[in-house]
């Protein structure tokens, strides 16, 4: 909404929550893998406490870094660490490895690969918090789904989500993608005593909820009604003129 007024657009023009998954899939799944944790977490190969992620493995999504802030993570935090689970895969799998192994993470990171739509809730619903440090990302979808599975989350702010699902404190927080250090405090504060993540989430619920598919549709509809009642200006000879060129290529 922000970013399109400073552009120079209207506000009563502007329609949003076109970003939207399907929230009762996700929540579905992830209390079903919940109601039989133990089991789901053999199956799985998963820790019982874990910071998940779900990226391709491309540049822009961070993943080095985020490595390295788990890696100063662990070494403060000490006993009683969480893991790190990066759903996923893409061209730099090799690299990211190689970079588990030099930082010693090997026992704490754990790299299941791409996983289908249908398995999806079961990763979210057994983790304990959930972590994007995209340096650039449109919208983040993937956020979408971990709070539609109750997580709370840890978010860039380079992600065009930031502004609109997290509420800092609430449902957690944001941080620069490229500051390292400020990444490590907010892992260790959502990880410490102190945090109350179920209130967390239950915020990411309620947030979520005004993002879902109905959503998407009446919007759009409004959106269109808007554009529809806008009077059409008549066309110029120059455009006249370009629609010909274009007709005739």
């Amino acid at each position: 909404m922000e970013y399109a007024t400073a552009l120079g657009m209207a506000r009563e023009r502007i329609f949003t929550g076109y970003d939207v998954v399907d929230n009762e899939h996700f929540a579905r799944g992830a209390a079903q893998a919940q109601g039989w944790a133990n089991a789901a977490r053999d199956e799985l190969n998963v820790p019982e406490r874990y910071f998940l992620a779900s990226n391709r493995f491309i540049e822009k999504k961070n993943l080095s870094r985020l490595l390295q802030g788990f890696s100063k993570y662990r070494a403060r935090a000490g006993h009683g660490a969480w893991d790190l689970v990066l759903l996923g895969d893409g061209g730099l799998r090799a690299q990211l490895e190689r970079q588990v192994m030099e930082l010693g993470l090997h026992d704490a990171v754990h790299m299941p690969g791409f996983k289908q739509y249908n398995e999806l809730p079961k990763y979210y619903g057994l983790a304990s918090a959930f972590v994007h440090a995209s340096t650039t990302e449109q919208w983040g979808l993937v956020v979408n789904e971990a709070m539609a599975c109750g997580l709370p989350v840890i978010i860039s702010n380079r992600c065009g989500c930031a502004p609109e699902l997290v509420e800092e404190g609430a449902n957690g927080y944001t941080f620069d993608p490229l500051d390292v250090d400020s990444l490590v405090e907010l892992m260790l504060k959502m990880a410490g005593g102190d945090s109350d993540r179920a209130a967390m989430g239950a915020a990411s619920r309620r947030i979520i909820s005004e993002w879902t598919p109905q959503t998407f549709s009446e919007n759009l509809l409004a959106a269109a009604e808007v554009a529809l009642a806008v009077p059409r200006s008549k066309s110029t000879p120059l455009d006249s003129g370009l629609l010909r060129l274009l007709a005739w290529r």
